[in-house]
């Protein structure tokens, strides 16, 4: 379901340093069905200078996830985020995530993310 696409955000909280101009490289590995898939991805742009995540997905392709980036100011920032798919019209994947810091302020946000169209590396 998420080897090898590409995503961009389409909204995202204030406190969040992730932007249009941010791109996700997902990965994949084993079947979601199982309950055996784990999904990471590396990103860059915006307010982040580079970042990676790991996650467990489960068999509804939600994901569980924990992610960790340096930003433009040099800071290292980490956080965890529960990522719910959904199915564009055209195919394309949606991502409706929540999300909190774990350094930081510790607060916490909302963003949106999709599958840039029909796009895999």
């Amino acid at each position: 379901m998420y080897h090898d696409l590409i995503f961009t955000s389409v909204a995202n909280s204030a406190n969040g340093e992730v932007d249009a101009t941010t791109r996700f490289h997902y990965r994949q590995e084993g079947d979601l069905a199982s309950g055996s898939a784990v999904v990471w991805a590396t990103y860059a742009g915006g307010g982040v200078t580079f970042g990676t995540l790991v996650a467990k997905a489960a068999p509804d392709g939600s994901l569980d996830m924990r992610y960790s980036h340096v930003n433009r100011d040099g800071k290292l920032m980490t956080g965890e985020c529960h990522s719910t798919p959904e199915i564009l019209p055209d195919g394309r994947i949606r991502l409706h995530e929540r999300w909190q810091w774990t350094s930081g302020d510790g607060s916490s946000g909302e963003s949106i993310v999709e599958q840039v169209k029909h796009f895999r590396v």
